[in-house]
């Protein structure tokens, strides 16, 4: 799905000491359905159930907290929480900082929404979140990258006439354009990037990567991942393993 890091993070140590009897999941609250606060403010979505089962089944005790996208990782490196998931695609280059689960998340597609079918993607402006692997792409086409810090304004930039397009996962879009009523369609082929979503850790903490591996492989073989990637994802989105 999607993201790419700050390069900042490279910079940042990390304590090699896991707070076993807590563990901090850090997510960004604002990317549905993967994360997001509902209307009394809690964390919910896809990520929180699968992570709360994760938990569950690994026997560990979890809390989660939010943070905001552009420093997401520079706070799991310096020890503010112990767990990544908000919808963060395996990267080499983000594997060269932290260290991922494996995915619970299949790989899947970005794509461009725009108002037009005739909008210019690959020489007009493209809004993108920042630090992602959208915005990455972008910015090798001959398209204007626009960054944004929230996947809201992203959209936002292309209503309002500050970009041609927005690029951002499919499945982030798809519920976003069949509400429009009309304002947005998808232009263009989707463009498959990233290697699934999945846990981030600090590289120091193998034990707690090998117990969220053995869980999520656990719910892998029951069905209990699948089910959930259904309910949170339906429709031609759904993905499964």
């Amino acid at each position: 799905m999607k993201r790419l890091l700050l390069a900042s993070a490279l910079a940042l140590s990390a304590s090699a000491a896991l707070a076993q009897d807590v563990v901090r999941i850090g997510t960004e609250g604002a990317y549905p359905p993967y994360n997001f606060l509902d209307d009394s403010g809690e964390i919910a979505g896809f990520e929180r159930e699968l992570g709360d089962e994760m938990c569950r089944r690994a026997q560990l005790t979890c809390e989660w907290v939010t943070n905001e996208w552009d420093s997401i990782i520079p706070n799991l490196v310096s020890g503010n929480y112990d767990v990544i998931m908000a919808g963060m695609s395996i990267t080499d280059e983000r594997d060269e900082v932290i260290d991922f689960t494996q995915n619970y998340y299949p790989p899947t597609a970005s794509a461009y929404a725009a108002p037009s079918a005739e909008a210019d993607i690959q020489g007009g402006v493209v809004s993108a979140q920042a630090a992602t692997i959208q915005a990455a792409h972008v910015a090798t086409t001959g398209a204007t990258l626009q960054e944004y810090a929230t996947p809201e304004e992203t959209v936002a930039a292309v209503r309002n006439g500050e970009a041609d397009a927005v690029f951002a996962d499919y499945d982030f879009l798809a519920p976003i354009v069949a509400n429009s009523g009309g304002e947005l369609q998808f232009v263009g082929d989707r463009v498959p990037l990233g290697g699934g979503i999945g846990a981030g850790v600090r590289e120091s903490d193998t034990a707690l990567r090998d117990q969220l591996d053995a869980a999520i492989q656990a719910m892998k073989d029951d069905g209990s991942v699948n089910e959930l990637l259904a309910k949170w994802f339906p429709g031609e989105t759904v993905p499964s393993f």
